[in-house]
């Protein structure tokens, strides 16, 4: 499957059991989508398709966000959380923490949309029962 034609999958996507989509590509990122479940909380869904996998992901909070004595457990909450959760893991790019997930390339479109709603579940409830170590 190619970017492109997910991207068109999505925009043509009218709703998929009750949920609505946005898929906007990133401009001068033409590997990346940016996908939004328009009736649940706006939190962007970003996707990109490598040989190896589809790879999404959701940007949590920045370094700078995090109450600097709680972070070493925050850090232990995210490890604790990352086996129990869904089809997502919790992960650190630069100064960014993000919750991701992948799926092979020969998933289907009902697979991508299923990860798509998970991901954004596990990174609502994640970020509400995280709070506490965030400023």
């Amino acid at each position: 499957m190619h970017i492109q034609d997910l991207a068109l999958r999505f925009n043509n996507l009218l709703q998929h059991e009750g949920y609505e989509f946005d898929c906007q590509p990133i401009p001068g990122c033409p590997d990346v989508l940016q996908i939004t479940v328009t009736n649940l909380d706006p939190l962007p869904i970003f996707l990109t398709i490598t040989e190896q996998q589809i790879l999404c992901i959701a940007y949590l909070w920045t370094e700078e966000q995090i109450i600097e004595e709680h972070r070493l457990s925050l850090l232990e909450s995210l490890l604790e959380l990352n086996v129990p959760m869904p089809l997502s893991s919790f992960a650190k790019s630069g100064d960014k923490y993000l919750i991701f997930g992948a799926l092979s390339i020969h998933s289907s479109f009902d697979d991508i949309i299923h990860e798509i709603i998970t991901l954004h579940e596990n990174a609502l409830e994640a970020t509400t029962a995280l709070q506490t170590f965030l400023k």
